[in-house]
């Protein structure tokens, strides 16, 4: 797929969300995709504003947190990324990509921390990702865990 088709379908997907009838479950779901939407387009603000409202109606979302966590982890704002994370966590203790995102926020930011290895040593590759960039987490699109 080139890049003009899926800005062209990203744009198509945002309209088709912003003009379907909407009740207040289906407001619901408009945050969360166009926070999905936001977090593809790296606009972080707009994808925290939108699961942000998302949670107002559905504070038990283990998915809003995690995707939460992502957009606060891809602006560098770590108290707050490892928050949501870990209550996404209470609330999916058990879910495989919310522990994977976790764990992977965990090593990235300890590695963060670790200082620079003296002059001479060659760091292993992809040891250290510059500029607080690491794989991407996975952001969900739904909004619970059925």
């Amino acid at each position: 797929m080139t890049s003009g088709f899926k800005i062209l379908l990203a744009l198509l997907s945002l309209t088709l969300i912003l003009f379907l009838p909407g009740c207040a479950s289906r407001g619901e779901i408009n945050q969360l995709r166009l926070g999905v939407w936001a977090a593809e387009q790296d606009l972080w603000d707009e994808a925290i504003f939108r699961w942000q409202k998302a949670l107002e109606k559905e504070p038990n979302s283990a998915y809003l947190y995690n995707n939460l966590a992502v957009a606060y982890e891809k602006k560098g704002l770590w108290d707050k990324a490892k928050e949501a994370y870990e209550t996404a966590l209470k609330l999916a203790p058990d879910h495989k990509y919310i522990k994977a995102n976790y764990k992977s926020f965990q090593d990235h930011l300890k590695a963060w921390k670790q200082p620079e290895k003296k002059e001479g040593e060659k760091k292993e590759e992809g040891e250290k990702k510059k500029d607080n960039q690491r794989d991407s987490p996975r952001v969900s699109g739904r909004s619970s865990l059925d």
